[in-house]
């Protein structure tokens, strides 16, 4: 059995750099420049996603925009000084009366239009009765020698409310 000797933890790491111990010191100097040069790279400032433009929808409606939820307008501030974080409180309240109001708005909005439509819908059926053309059956032996096609076309209705002439 061949005994294992322990290397030296500096050879190590320099041969994890890719250096031997002499040439690591010379390349210091030379390992700092593109440091800076990086750094300079990171300081341009990113464009928030939201501005990078979209490129044409598939459905072609051009003037549509992506719409987004009460959520995301706003993100949360941690570990922020203490006024910031209740102004940013303040503000998260405005847009949370603000989307409340919205949803109260729209469910106003669909009552209202469901309420018009029942009215349409029974003013429509008051008006197709009152242009019916009606006719009294006064001799019941004409139903029993009708035939089922016109059986199924006469329907009751009371007289009391229909004007008859």
């Amino acid at each position: 059995m061949a005994t294992a000797t322990i290397p030296d933890i500096s050879a190590v790491l320099s041969k994890i750099k890719g250096t031997t111990g002499e040439e690591s010191a010379t390349k210091t100097e030379e390992t700092v420049v593109p440091k800076e040069k990086a750094l300079k790279k990171e300081e341009k400032p990113v464009k928030p996603e939201h501005s990078i433009p979209k490129g044409k929808p598939k459905s072609g409606r051009i003037w549509k925009t992506q719409k987004e939820r009460f959520a995301t307008v706003k993100k949360s501030v941690r570990g922020k000084v203490k006024t910031k974080h209740l102004a940013y409180r303040e503000e998260i309240k405005q847009i949370k009366e603000l989307s409340r109001s919205i949803k109260e708005e729209r469910k106003q909005q669909n009552e209202e239009k469901k309420q018009r439509r029942e009215e349409n819908k029974l003013r429509r059926l008051e008006n197709e009765r009152k242009s019916e053309i009606v006719q009294i059956i006064k001799n019941p032996a004409k139903l029993k020698r009708m035939r089922k096609k016109q059986l199924r076309q006469i329907e009751k209705r009371d007289l009391d409310k229909i004007k008859v002439v």
